[in-house]
């Protein structure tokens, strides 16, 4: 069974990241409790990355997902509590980018 790793680009319409972050937080919990779930958590632009950053912006966060396998990313997909998390966030959303990924 090999590992899928997810990097998911959420965008939030101008002045709503907080709210959709709260929103997202809120899932968390659920989400780890999932089987076959490793990592799952938001992450936003550091404060001071040095010239070396290329940040995504006041209204980005970035989503870091660790899987056991394709068959528990998918389950994860259609679980009741990501069809709640979708509905209460689809209209504080403005971009949304999936990488999935495996390892090389």
């Amino acid at each position: 069974m090999q590992t899928v790793h997810i990097v998911a680009v959420i965008t939030a319409k101008p002045g709503m990241r907080d709210d959709l972050l709260e929103a997202f937080k809120n899932n968390v919990p659920a989400v780890l409790k999932e089987d076959g779930c490793i990592e799952y958590f938001p992450t936003i632009d550091t404060v001071d990355g040095g010239a070396a950053q290329t940040k995504y912006g006041s209204n980005t966060f970035v989503v870091i997902e660790k899987w056991e396998s394709m068959a528990a990313l998918k389950a994860h997909a259609v679980s009741p509590h990501m069809k709640a998390y979708a509905e209460k966030a689809k209209d504080m959303i403005s971009d949304r980018v999936i990488h999935i990924l495996s390892p090389a």
